[in-house]
């Protein structure tokens, strides 16, 4: 076979292989125009670009003997089917009203003709109203699917999240209620196709918000492990959690730009200046298990890339502690730290949290599927101090560099809020016990801030006294994580061992 230039590519980012019809520009390219018949072959396959960006590209190869052509065609696509984590039947959720409504055009003109390519069968599924696809991964026969797709931003996904874990919580006879309960790991895969107001999750877990490039993740069927937080009241599952968890400022934004869903994506901008001029903040206590297992920590630079190895050595420590003095004595026994005092935010995420905006995130150092969480507690400060502080998102500097900023690396934890009434609360008594006077500074404020509202991935709780556990690598994307930049892209392709055209 001929082509007029070199490509290298590794098998696992071949998409598809297909014989192909020359057109006759083609056939009178070059010295092959004098021959009579030619017979051709197209390689789809992932092309890279900047910021993590992926492509669709295609190059052709020509030549006249049509054995020849046929066997490499045969030999690729026998080289094509050792691929084996990849998905060839997949269930989509379309969320139709999502972000700027775009959802289903997004799939049907960009997603859906990639899959069609790389031979994947779909059962689509249009959801109608809240809790519509949660509802529905109770009802179908799930295993029959290779992976469920959600196509909207991290509301989608927090739903389809919440109906997989629950599916297989229930087929396995878990009870979610119980905060204490061993969980059954997803082995069904989420893929995201980025279609919503806020993609943070897919930006978090592929390095950029962009639905041919999620599509392309999906296709070659990486896997990436993600932790998920289990957030509990009183023997009472509240939600599930995988990116960000903020009380006080997140909480406080949240829960005013709820009533102001009429302003579109601009509510989260005023909502948070409106927040950050009121500068509430808010006492309670907080009792967490530091994560002894893992071998990072949040302060550190290894940012959590593709292949992590601070992942993968921190779920080995995990398996055996637990297999070594078992979950309920390492739970039971373990200390608890305690820390009391007054927040303007509390923050825990079990991801760097990174979105356009803030390409570091509020945790820049925290890893995908290490098995901990990185709880952040902001103290109270002044208004210019905690603006210094949120404007570090944005740059490079350390925006843990502040003396009222602690950041904590956690496998569970507690929090209490003084003014928190729920008497039944089975929240530990190590708070309980160390409540002052509230707001002893500012009496005044007592009758206006009672409590604020828990932020739990975009969507608020009902209450605030919360017992949250990490579940080391509950869940599995289709996704690769983020790759290291690489100057070179060609390079980058050539490092695989598996190279072939």
């Amino acid at each position: 076979c001929v082509h007029t230039e070199s490509c290298f590519v590794p098998i696992s980012e071949i998409i598809a292989v297909e014989e192909t019809e020359l057109n006759k520009k083609q056939r009178n390219f070059g010295k092959w125009q004098k021959m009579a018949k030619l017979h051709a072959f197209t390689v789809y396959y992932v092309k890279k670009s900047r910021n993590h960006r992926w492509r669709c590209s295609v190059v052709t190869f020509w030549c006249v003997d049509e054995h020849l052509s046929n066997q490499w065609i045969q030999a690729l696509k026998e080289l094509l089917e050792t691929q084996k984590s990849r998905p060839k039947q997949l269930l989509v959720y379309i969320n139709p009203y999502g972000g700027k409504r775009q959802g289903k055009r997004i799939y049907e003109q960009k997603v859906a003709p990639l899959f069609s390519l790389a031979s994947i069968s779909t059962d689509v599924v249009i959801t109608e109203h809240a809790n519509h696809a949660k509802d529905n991964l109770f009802e179908i026969n799930l295993y029959k699917y290779d992976g469920v797709v959600c196509v909207g931003g991290d509301g989608m996904f927090s739903e389809v999240m919440h109906g997989l874990i629950g599916r297989i919580q229930k087929d396995s006879g878990i009870d979610q209620n119980n905060p204490n309960a061993s969980l059954v790991q997803c082995n069904i895969r989420i893929g995201i196709i980025p279609a919503g107001s806020t993609d943070c999750i897919c930006y978090s877990t592929v390095g950029i918000s962009d639905p041919v490039t999620s599509a392309l993740h999906i296709i070659i069927g990486d896997c990436q492990p993600l932790d998920v937080s289990s957030v509990h009241h009183n023997n009472m599952l509240l939600k599930y959690s995988v990116s960000l968890l903020g009380y006080g400022f997140y909480g406080d934004i949240l829960k005013d730009s709820e009533k102001k869903r009429w302003m579109g994506p601009m509510r989260y901008d005023y909502s948070g200046f409106k927040t950050f001029l009121s500068h509430h903040y808010y006492e309670g206590t907080i009792a967490y298990q530091p994560a002894k297992h893992t071998l990072g920590s949040p302060r550190d630079k290894d940012s959590c890339r593709t292949g992590c190895y601070i992942c993968k050595r921190s779920e080995q420590q995990l398996a055996e502690q637990h297999k070594k003095c078992g979950l309920k004595h390492e739970e039971g026994e373990e200390e608890w730290k305690v820390i009391k005092g007054k927040f303007l935010a509390i923050n825990a995420v079990n991801m760097s949290c990174a979105c356009p905006r803030s390409p570091k995130g509020l945790s820049p150092a925290a890893h995908l599927a290490d098995g901990s969480a990185d709880l952040i507690l902001v103290r109270k400060c002044s208004r210019f101090d905690f603006l210094r502080y949120l404007v570090r998102h944005t740059n490079q500097d350390d925006q843990f560099d502040f003396p009222f900023v602690d950041v904590y690396r956690v496998k569970s934890f507690q929090f209490t809020s003084k003014l928190s009434e729920d008497n039944e609360s089975n929240v530990m008594d190590i708070g309980k016990k160390r409540f002052g006077q509230f707001c002893r500074d500012h009496p005044a404020c007592c009758c206006n801030i009672v409590n604020s509202t828990w932020n739990c991935d975009g969507e608020t709780l009902d209450s605030s006294a919360v017992e949250v556990r990490v579940h080391c690598q509950l869940l599995k994307l289709f996704a690769r994580g983020i790759e290291e930049n690489c100057k070179d892209e060609a390079a980058c392709s050539q490092s695989s061992t598996e190279q072939l055209l």
